[in-house]
């Protein structure tokens, strides 16, 4: 990830006003980045999986999935598709962790699975 990719989501992630903006925002910056192609978080649920926002075009076959864990808790998980770096992928899943925790609440919107 570039570094101005990193500051673009510190920035989201530290001023944004709603968990699910924060997420949605989160996957297109991910998606955005040349070694990415897709990305998406999962809300675990009551032990289920459940997609919540993607972003870019998926490539299944160069998949990489990084746990979202809150203190101590595992919350979700980061999906992305490429060639990401796993350390940058570990912190972007630690700073989205709480907005994952918080973000299942989709405010009315529905995914599409």
């Amino acid at each position: 990830m570039s570094p101005g990719a990193l500051e673009a989501l510190d920035e989201i992630l530290d001023h944004a006003e709603d968990a699910d903006d924060a997420l949605r925002e989160t996957v297109r910056i991910l998606a955005a980045e040349p070694e990415i192609s897709w990305a998406g978080i999962l809300f675990l649920d009551d032990g289920s999986l459940t997609r919540g926002p993607v972003a870019g075009t998926p490539d299944e076959s160069r998949r990489t999935t990084t746990p979202i864990v809150y203190q101590g808790t595992t919350v979700g998980e980061l999906l992305v598709d490429g060639d990401p770096d796993a350390t940058l992928l570990e912190h972007v899943a630690a700073r989205i962790a709480a907005h994952v925790l918080i973000g299942w609440d989709t405010g009315g919107e529905t995914w599409e699975p």
